[in-house]
């Protein structure tokens, strides 16, 4: 008697069909439902056609489905599917499975009263293509299938017509479907390491977008595609082989966020200066030799140029900045920081690492936010190693005291008289040099030797600091050992130097020596002699191994040993160097990064990019030197 009570015949009795009851609620909802799956094309028991099909499908947690049809999201990513099964695409179609056991109206868990898909997460499996049945879905608002094989998308993608973000990044698309321009109210498209060599020029027509993500891609031209997009906010088109970018990038007024590393960029056209709402701008690892400049980009915040070969600097480039707060510029080959870098007042990191300055402006003293700078890999003369150890407030403290007092019989606008003191002079050496900064300069001379009158200009004086850069040298010069008692900063940069002979490992106060761009291969074991040597700068020479004797001096801080061809690194002894801080390996032939390398504690700037190691990815690498460390450590085994 009880059953007769609570169940519902879904095929009422003669005596109903003659008297019918005025409906409930709770019916008229089956009732619709019901008429919902029979427009579906399903009709007596919808699972009679599908039975056999669904045997051969990869298995799905019914139970997932239950709570999808109630959330409206399904999540099915990391479950090495190779198809997706009928069942999801046609799950707002077919009637459930608890529909032929519960009835109840009283029930807690009504399974006809569903909601529409939303959204879908098929990420992380084996999919090599999607089904036309993926315009069963027209509800999904979000469709993420990112980390796949697919080749391509079906044109059925173009009836998702709520979509707003799509995610197919880490497949093996050439091309895109035509039907994609009909997403009119997409607003995040993302389209990261795929094989695509050409965009659209339709793609302008997803006038909503605001998230465009083309990187790791094939593409050198995407001149016509951009244009429309008026509300684009963050548009990334680094790890591509862009050659230029085209004027109508001026049309992204909306845009934030730029990044074109990684490409073939020569130039950048002033057109982008018309992007005024611009505050991040992304231009390394290309070959630019100059900095854009910018006009109109009031807002912008940081600039990234680092990896180029920009050689000069002027106030053109800065003047219109006035909102930076970071500006990298390490890895070119600035010679010169202009007086006007002062008018950055905003400006909180400044990287200069790894040029050729020679000298600082007094001006960077007057920048009141500048909070990081840093100089590691420039020729800098005229400054002490362990002024620039010390950090940047102290070394701001010394440019500030360095700052000369105006003479007040000087007429504003009127260049300085020039005196005996400071007319050029045809002598083969400054000797004005080395008596007030006890500098031995000799660079950039392209000589082949360097003659005797340099080393017998020296006379009595101390000399700190030799510069003996820029030229064709193929040997150090013997008589370097003349200034064993006093020299402390050494340069041979770019000269064809191939051994480091004995001679220079006797000066033993040396605390810094560049010897970058020459052809060393290895270095003496009489290395380890030098015990107060601080840095190191071995770039861009031709070490396939990484040299044993630098394991063996504790005082290191700094090497930079970039551009070579290491194929490996000993981190239990580099742990040794209590004091190393700097280490620089971008660039080389490092397969495998040990997950030792994470108890160097000590570093603070570790430069990994550039190997052919897999991890750490590339995400984790510009997450700095800590998150670097971290992730090594997290991998060490237990």
């Amino acid at each position: 008697m009880t059953v007769f009570t609570t169940c519902i015949h879904l095929t009422p009795p003669p005596y109903q069909q003659r008297r019918s009851p005025a409906p409930s609620s709770a019916s008229s909802a089956l009732t619709a439902v019901m008429s919902r799956f029979r427009r579906g094309g399903i009709t007596g028991d919808p699972r009679a056609g599908l039975r056999e099909q669904r045997d051969k499908e990869p298995a799905v947690p019914q139970g997932l489905i239950a709570v999808a049809r109630k959330s409206g999201q399904l999540n099915l990513s990391g479950r090495g599917l190779g198809e997706v099964p009928v069942s999801v695409w046609r799950i707002n179609l077919d009637t459930p499975e608890e529909a032929h056991t519960n009835v109840q109206f009283g029930a807690s868990d009504r399974w006809w009263e569903q909601t529409d898909l939303v959204k879908l997460f098929l990420s992380s499996n084996k999919l090599q293509s999607l089904p036309d049945d993926l315009k069963l879905l027209p509800a999904l608002v979000v469709l993420d299938v990112h980390d796949n094989l697919l080749s391509e998308l079906p044109g059925a993608v173009g009836e998702l017509v709520n979509l707003q973000k799509l995610n197919v990044s880490h497949n093996k698309l050439k091309s895109l479907p035509q039907e994609l321009t009909q997403l009119r109210h997409l607003k995040s498209l993302l389209l990261q390491h795929n094989q695509l060599e050409e965009m659209p020029d339709t793609l302008g027509q997803l006038v909503d977008l605001e998230e465009l993500d083309l990187s790791n891609n094939g593409l050198r031209d995407i001149s016509g595609c951009l244009r429309g997009l008026a509300h684009l906010s963050r548009l990334n088109l680094s790890n591509n082989k862009l050659k230029t970018l085209p004027a109508e990038i001026s049309s992204l007024k909306s845009l934030r966020q730029l990044d074109c590393t990684s490409n073939l960029l020569e130039d950048v056209p002033t057109s982008i200066s018309g992007m005024d709402c611009l505050e991040q701008l992304y231009l390394r690892q290309n070959k630019l030799m100059f900095l854009p400049e910018l006009p109109n980009c009031a807002l912008l915040k940081e600039l990234h140029v680092g990896h180029n070969q920009i050689q000069t600097l002027g106030p053109q480039h800065l003047s219109h900045l006035s909102c930076l707060c970071i500006l990298e510029l390490r890895d070119n080959k600035l010679k010169i920081l202009p007086d006007e870098i002062a008018l950055l007042k905003g400006l909180e990191r400044l990287d200069l690492s790894n040029n050729d300055l020679g000298s600082l402006p007094s001006s960077l003293a007057n920048l009141p936010n500048l909070k990081s700078l840093q100089l590691e890999g420039n020729p800098l003369r005229g400054i002490r190693r362990d002024l620039l150890s010390k950090g940047t407030q102290e070394l701001l403290k010394y440019l500030r005291g360095r700052m000369q007092v105006p003479d007040p019989k000087s007429v504003p606008g009127e260049a300085p008289s020039v005196t005996a003191m400071t007319m050029p002079s045809d002598a083969l050496v400054n000797t004005h040099a080395i008596a007030t900064l006890k500098t031995l300069e000799y660079s950039e001379k392209q000589a082949a030797l360097i003659p005797d009158a340099v080393f017998n200009a020296i006379g009595s004086s101390h000399i700190t600091i030799v510069n003996f850069s820029k030229n064709q040298l193929t040997e150090v010069p013997a008589r370097i050992v003349e200034l064993r008692d006093s020299v402390c900063d050494v340069s041979f940069g770019f000269n064809k130097i191939p051994t480091i002979p004995l001679h220079l490992c006797m000066l033993q106060k040396l605390t810094h020596l560049d010897m970058r761009n020459n052809l060393l291969v290895s270095l003496p074991d009489e290395l380890e002699a030098l015990i107060r040597l601080q840095s190191i700068i071995l770039s861009f020479n031709r070490f396939k191994t990484f040299p044993d004797v630098l394991y063996r001096i504790p005082t290191l801080e700094t090497i930079l040993i970039s551009t070579n061809q290491i194929g490996s690194i000993d981190p239990l002894q580099l742990i040794k160097l209590t004091k190393l801080s700097t280490l620089d390996l971008q660039n080389n032939d490092l397969l495998q990064i040990p997950p030792e390398l994470g108890n160097c504690e000590s570093l603070r700037s570790l430069n990994l990019e550039g190997n052919p190691f897999r991890t750490p990815r590339a995400a984790v690498l510009s997450k700095g030197t800590a998150a670097v460390l971290e992730y090594l450590r997290s991998r060490i085994p237990t």
